[in-house]
């Protein structure tokens, strides 16, 4: 599919991005109102920030906007978190729970079921035939799924994010020594705060396909957006000084994956 970019490596880890996308299809533009088109819930740079740090690694991205469809969400669309604020599977309304459609351009369950066959259906069939890759080469694979989000949103939660947000539905989409590894390079880190399912435990894509009885392991890793951008707001402007800091520890978080799943201590 031409809006997938996936890229083919030796690692028994396989990197997922899917929100990091800003192409809309066609008509969807004309649909969306000035703050739809403002594209403000894009994970913005999540796929240069982990560019080049672990050699052999798979990755798959979209390059379709989550507003187009959300492809870390329930197909079925049935909530990840009942009871608390957070958009859907063909999102209506931003993260600040504004509107995106001009009146009486939302997709109707028609629509919504042709994005899903266009755009999250295959994502997805990409990103299990390289899972399954992986592990028929190494015996497991694991799934780290690379988003991004603002520190301050109260729509969606109180108060201030931490920095790294490590979800893994609360241990049960990876093997212990897994959420471990992440967990002690996240709290290490100085200068940074962290915590383990927190408000962000792990969207569909990690419970979907975390399965650590089979040999395959998921973990989400959100990331507020203020330890690399300059600022976050419009234009997004990616900070390299604070992107080279924040490399390191994530180099180091998928360098300690690559050795768990090589040396079989899954």
């Amino acid at each position: 599919m031409s809006f997938l970019e996936i890229t083919r490596g030796d690692s028994p880890v396989v990197l997922g991005l899917p929100h990091t996308g800003t192409e809309l299809p066609d008509g969807l533009d004309d649909a969306l109102n000035d703050g739809g088109r403002a594209l403000a819930d894009t994970d913005w740079h999540i796929h240069d920030l982990y560019e080049g740090l672990l050699e052999g690694v798979t990755s798959v991205r979209t390059r379709i906007h989550r507003y187009a469809i959300d492809v870390n969400r329930d197909p079925a669309g049935i909530s990840l978190y009942p009871g608390q604020n957070t958009t859907g599977l063909c999102p209506v309304t931003d993260f600040d729970g504004h509107p995106i459609y001009h009146e009486g351009q939302a997709p109707d369950a028609a629509e919504t079921e042709r994005r899903r066959l266009a755009y999250h259906a295959p994502y997805h069939a990409a990103l299990s035939a390289e899972l399954e890759r992986v592990k028929a080469r190494h015996g497991f694979a694991v799934l780290y799924d690379c988003h991004s989000i603002r520190s301050e949103i109260p729509f969606l939660f109180d108060g201030t994010l931490p920095d790294f947000n490590i979800g893994t539905n609360n241990g049960t989409t990876c093997a212990a020594a897994v959420e471990s590894e992440v967990r002690q390079v996240c709290e290490a880190a100085q200068g940074y705060t962290s915590i383990l399912n927190g408000r962000f435990k792990g969207g569909w894509t990690t419970r979907h396909y975390g399965r650590p009885s089979d040999g395959v392991h998921a973990i989400q890793m959100e990331l507020a957006q203020s330890t690399y951008l300059t600022a976050e707001a419009a234009p997004w402007p990616y900070d390299d000084d604070k992107a080279e800091r924040l490399r390191g520890h994530l180099a180091d978080i998928l360098s300690r994956l690559d050795a768990l799943a090589r040396k079989g201590q899954l």
